[in-house]
């Protein structure tokens, strides 16, 4: 390709609504272009790069044993309404209706549409294990898109679907699906980890995700300096602290706290750490008001909390609901002597506590001396907080958890029979019996790890593309376009590696030296085969490799050999 006749409109200014690197990065480099919020267009050098994605995704999922197929993106309410997904997905999913008044939505995902294909095609366990992938522009109609194609609307994903006859089938294609994965990531180049993850809205029994590292990412995976566990914060478990028996603590007592009524207030007026205290929030779960207890100097994780209570509907509680609850305002809630009968969930480093301080339901007042078992005694203990820095390994003994920053680009689930029964999708099992399928869901961002691999690479001068990823491999750049010569040089090289199947374009373009080595650094092209002055007097060509500055130099009969060295290697 010759950069003369490329479209890429590269821009010098960093765009003002463009908050992350790859987002400024991509309208920089010429790559994409807004339409509307969180939906945009691909230039070519952009849809070069995503194409190339995808190929890498279709050669390791079809080795994976899985079949390709397209589903439609408009699909209709029925569908969802027998999943009982219509409602419960909210306002992210896009609905309208058609000329007869039918209502459809545009799939964020399609468990549902998959699953409808299968329960009309496939009638026997002979037909068993099935593995269906699709890659497809999905739209989720996010409240604040940001980030570029981190967190778009409109969105291209691979999402892969699995049937069995049974958990052990399962089990296999999924740990099938995440060596896929890994296979799928590592040819990008990334520096990536498997974590531990909550299935959210997809719902089933387990899953995973796959982060890439990036301190610019928007997810903290909590992870053991020790061994090898690592868990998305929403899912990372917590080693129970040691419960005290309390027998030196004595009867509790009030205080008067006035105006104290924060965590940081209270631990100033009573000179004690916020690890003393046992922080009360009121939580409606379902509409029912529930009493939720962690440490002071914790946060509570109400993806833990929806699951301990069991419950789809989860907030905190309006002012009002709390003083109804408490007998107080914001503030003072505690979980002893309460006006009212009411749940208490509490975090099991709660029960760990000895001689406590709470809120003591009015105004202006604490308990001391507050002994967890003694005074009070929850409904429900569980783990309901979040992983800290320093907490104890949930999986080993000696471990501590630190904090990385990701960029979730892959999740994988097990999904058992979440949608088969929904939908009645059944198959006739071996002894001819009606089974509803066992289903495993396999996703990757197709443009969000095009876009975490700009987070992990670049530098002040633009992106560094990993080989497997880059639009152009090499870059030939000739600096005097006035030179006959050299631009004849630069013809027959560019026509040389082109038919030796190099992947090169060609800054024909009669623009100064300057801007055509800074359009390739913004660009992100790996190498760079510099055409100047050292052609025409000493015969050698300049070879640059964007990652780390190295100029290399070699004749021309050695040139075709040294690229295609380094775009192997």
């Amino acid at each position: 390709m010759r950069f003369s006749q490329l479209l890429c409109p590269t821009v010098r200014e960093t765009p003002n609504d463009a908050e992350v690197i790859s987002h400024q990065l991509m309208i920089r480099a010429g790559m994409i272009r807004k339409v509307a919020a969180g939906i945009y267009s691909f230039l070519p050098l952009g849809y070069r790069i995503i194409q190339k994605f995808e190929a890498i995704v279709r050669e390791e999922m079809n080795r994976a044993g899985a079949q390709e197929v397209f589903l439609p993106a408009v699909v209709p309410a029925e569908l969802w309404e027998e999943s009982g997904r219509w409602q419960l997905y909210g306002k992210e999913l896009l609905r309208l209706r058609d000329r007869h008044n039918k209502e459809f939505c545009i799939g964020p995902t399609h468990e549902e549409v998959i699953t409808d294909l299968v329960r009309q095609t496939v009638r026997s366990y002979r037909q068993l294990p099935l593995s269906l992938y699709q890659i497809q522009t999905k739209f989720r109609d996010e409240i604040r898109p940001r980030f570029g194609l981190m967190r778009g609307r409109e969105f291209g994903m691979k999402d892969a679907y699995s049937f069995h006859a049974n958990w052990e089938s399962l089990d296999a294609t999924y740990a099938a699906m995440s060596r896929a994965y890994e296979a799928i990531f590592k040819r990008c180049g990334l520096d990536f980890r498997i974590v531990e993850a909550d299935s959210g809205a997809i719902g089933g029994d387990s899953s995973a995700e796959f982060m890439v590292m990036a301190a610019t990412g928007e997810d903290a995976i909590i992870h053991c300096n020790t061994c090898s566990y690592a868990a998305n914060l929403e899912a990372a478990k917590v080693r129970p602290s040691p419960v005290d028996s309390g027998d030196k603590t004595p009867a509790y007592a009030s205080i008067l706290t006035p105006n104290a009524g924060k965590i940081e207030d209270v631990t100033a007026f009573l000179g004690r750490p916020a690890e003393h205290f046992i922080k009360t929030l009121v939580y409606m779960a379902n509409e029912v008001p529930v009493l939720v207890l962690v440490r002071g100097d914790h946060t509570v994780n109400e993806i833990k909390l929806r699951h301990v209570l069991d419950c789809q509907e989860l907030s905190l509680a309006e002012d009002e609901t709390v003083k109804s609850v408490t007998g107080a305002p914001v503030g003072f809630a505690g979980p002893v002597a309460l006006p009212a009968a009411v749940r208490i969930v509490a975090d099991a480093a709660v029960m760990g506590l000895a001689d406590a301080v709470s809120g003591a339901n009015q105004k202006d007042t604490h308990l001391t001396h507050i002994q967890p078992g003694r005074d009070f005694v929850p409904e429900i203990v569980a783990d309901i907080r979040d992983a800290i820095v320093g907490d104890a390994c949930y999986h080993c003994d000696s471990g501590t958890y630190q904090i990385l920053r990701g960029i979730e680009v892959g999740h994988i689930f097990k999904l058992g029979e979440k949608y088969s029964q929904a939908l009645n999708a059944v198959f006739l099992n071996a002894e001819g019996k009606e089974q509803t399928f066992i289903m495993g869901c396999y996703g990757v961002g197709i443009g969000r790890t095009v876009a975490a691999a700009i987070e992990q690479n670049h530098d002040a001068d633009g992106i560094i593309w990993p080989m497997a990823l880059a639009p152009y491999h090499v870059d030939v750049i000739v600096l005097n376009t006035k030179d006959a010569d050299l631009v004849a040089i630069s013809d027959r090289i560019y026509q040389t590696l082109t038919e030796n199947r190099i992947e090169v374009i060609y800054d024909d373009r009669a623009e100064s030296a300057g801007i055509k080595f800074k359009d390739a650094e913004l660009i992100g092209f790996p190498i760079q085969v510099i055409i100047g002055k050292k052609v025409k007097e000493e015969g050698l060509f300049e070879i640059k490799l964007r990652a780390t500055k190295e100029v290399r130099l070699v004749v021309e009969a050695d040139l075709v050999s040294a690229l295609q060295d380094l775009i192997r290697n």
